[in-house]
């Protein structure tokens, strides 16, 4: 059976379960004062499928208030189908794909993919690297092709920079230039100083590394891609990039500026949980809902996916 068969993902009621199941795993939450296993459900036919009332506030709850899902109209199957194809797709799926397989407008699914985005934005708690540990820096520019666009005109790249330990976790950032003073706050602190700094040859960098326990670089002006045994080199980051690019040219053909920070979290948060299945890293995505309901009230589909 594939993971698509899923219940949860067709039916709401085990949709609701499943999702209490992980969003409560000791028992109900109240999201008004935050009161736990002090709940009473509410049954009969004149109360909805999963109501509780707080026992302490006396609030009535469901386990989607507070959450990415609250007072939405799409089923809650459909938030959590959507979630997993996008978790499932190595380089992302677009919101017209994912109409045509779910049945649903592609208006709506645009609509849910993006806030799904925004769930996925991690909360860094602490810095990347540390002492033996090596990060590795490198900035590119994303964007459409010109064979994809209507004027055939060259396509406007937007400049991201990426932080990649080795063997670890990535963090991308949309920034406005590619300069020293634009990339040296964003390093200094998401980069522990006992880390192995590894970038290009690039002039913005040399500054910046003086701050780490150490810093090399390799001079891809010069065909050089690795050099002490291999020890030094970009080559995880140039790769994540790869992975980066070819999910905007060919899943997504165009990202607008206004939304290009939600699709690096999407990337980050996919290869971030590379080493589970598709469903664990579903479920991983879960816990990001929480405290992050979005109401766009106009939603602009101009220049997304």
């Amino acid at each position: 059976m594939s993971n698509l068969s899923n219940p949860i993902f067709h039916d709401e009621t085990k949709a609701r379960e499943w999702l209490e199941a992980r969003v409560w795993p000791n028992g109900p939450v109240c999201p008004h004062c935050k009161e736990a296993n002090r709940a009473t459900l509410m049954k009969g036919k004149s109360h909805r499928p999963g109501l509780y009332q707080c026992n302490a506030c006396r609030e009535p709850f469901t386990v989607t208030v507070g959450t990415l899902y609250e007072r939405s109209k799409v089923p809650l199957h459909t938030w959590l189908a959507v979630t997993h194809l996008m978790m499932a797709s190595k380089k992302g799926m677009s919101a017209l794909q994912i109409s045509r397989m779910i049945g649903k407008p592609y208006k709506t699914v645009w609509f849910l993919c993006h806030r799904i985005r925004e769930s996925l934005r991690e909360v860094h708690t602490g810095p990347l690297g540390g002492g033996g540990k090596t990060v590795e820096a490198d900035e590119t520019w994303v964007g459409g092709k010109a064979k994809n666009r209507v004027t055939r005109e060259p396509a406007p790249k937007k400049p991201v920079l990426s932080l990649i330990e080795r063997d670890g976790k990535v963090r991308s950032f949309h920034v406005p230039a590619v300069t020293a003073a634009t990339l040296g706050p964003i390093i200094n602190a998401n980069v522990d100083k006992a880390t192995a700094l590894m970038t290009d040859e690039s002039t913005v960098y040399p500054g910046i590394g003086k701050k780490f326990a150490s810093h090399s670089t390799v001079n891809h002006s010069a065909n050089e891609y690795a050099r002490l045994g291999g020890y030094i080199h970009i080559n995880t980051a140039e790769s994540y990039f790869s992975l980066v690019k070819r999910g905007i040219t060919g899943s997504f053909h165009h990202v607008s500026e206004a939304h290009l920070h939600r699709y690096l979290a999407e990337f980050d948060f996919r290869y971030n949980n590379r080493t589970v299945t598709d469903y664990e890293r579903f479920s991983a995505s879960i816990p990001g809902i929480v405290g992050k309901r979005l109401t766009y009230r106009r939603p602009d589909s101009h220049g997304c996916d």
